[in-house]
């Protein structure tokens, strides 16, 4: 049952404080947020995981800044009760403020997201400051960051040794000292995501990061294993397989068109007699 009025910033935070879990979800077109909605979903996150899951790229990395655009205009039409977080996608955060303004602009005004995400520690907190400033709610994303995926050598998991989890602690207060409004925890060990989760007064929501944090994230189509092939993960609960059901479904279309026996009688509109008449009895007579 759909929400009647979306989350904000300030419920998500006394939500942390009450012990109340965060579900968050993404999405990236109108049916998938409405059926979202409809299931009770906290938040939904159009990611730029759409590259991988709806664009068939490799990764996150060739997505762009209208990809996302279109794709968060489609998600808010379709979750109009529900808190929306568009991705800044690659390297539309990293250079001028000015730049990365109208980026920003253009997901809220044009795309209607509520929120912005984007990923990196230290280095984004003064650009989360700025955003911040101007009035646009920021959601940090450290731990395995995507779109650094080649720098950081492959999707690893993150905070397995004292100084990595010390980094990651870092990162995430500065992020909280920086205004964002919550963190992603993506691939972190549990125990380093646990005292992240308690040092903060922000929440936290995990992918791969344990049962400590404040909330919850996954990717639409692998909650749904909806995908083919698809490749299962560790971090992931799949709750419905529609792959196969979809696959299955389309087959036996395929079938039935092949055999004729789609469309039968069921599903035709059939005239009168007089019509019949007036096509060949017409065309009789004009004949002879």
């Amino acid at each position: 049952m759909a929400n009647q009025q979306a989350l904000n910033i300030v419920k998500m935070k006394k939500m942390k404080k009450d012990g109340v879990p965060l579900s968050m979800l993404t999405a990236y077109d109108y049916p998938s947020a409405r059926l979202a909605e409809e299931a009770g979903i906290d938040l939904i996150l159009v990611g730029d995981s759409l590259g991988n899951v709806v664009l068939g790229y490799d990764s996150t990395l060739p997505v762009t800044i209208e990809d996302m655009v279109y794709h968060t205009r489609a998600v808010t039409r379709g979750a109009e009760h529900t808190f929306i977080v568009a991705d800044m996608p690659f390297m539309t955060y990293h250079g001028g403020i000015d730049e990365t303004l109208r980026s920003v602009r253009r997901l809220m005004q044009e795309g209607r997201a509520h929120a912005v995400k984007m990923e990196g520690g230290l280095e984004i907190c003064a650009t989360v400051s700025s955003v911040v400033s101007a009035g646009v709610p920021v959601l940090g994303h450290i731990g395995l960051t995507p779109q650094s995926v080649n720098m950081i050598g492959g999707y690893r998991v993150q905070g397995k040794d004292p100084q990595d989890a010390q980094r990651l602690m870092n990162e995430a207060k500065a992020l909280e000292a920086a205004g964002a409004f919550g963190i992603v925890l993506e691939l972190v060990t549990e125990e380093v995501a646990e005292a992240i989760s308690k040092e903060l007064s922000i929440p936290t929501i995990g992918i791969g990061a344990g049962r400590y944090c404040d909330g919850q994230v996954l990717v639409y189509h692998d909650l749904l294993q909806y995908a083919s092939p698809y490749r299962e993960k560790r971090f992931v609960k799949t709750y419905a397989d529609v792959g196969n059901l979809i696959r299955e479904g389309i087959s036996q279309y395929v079938q039935e068109v092949k055999q004729r026996t789609f469309p039968d009688e069921n599903h035709i509109f059939a005239a009168d007699e007089s019509v019949l008449e007036s096509l060949y009895g017409g065309a009789d007579k004009g004949v002879k």
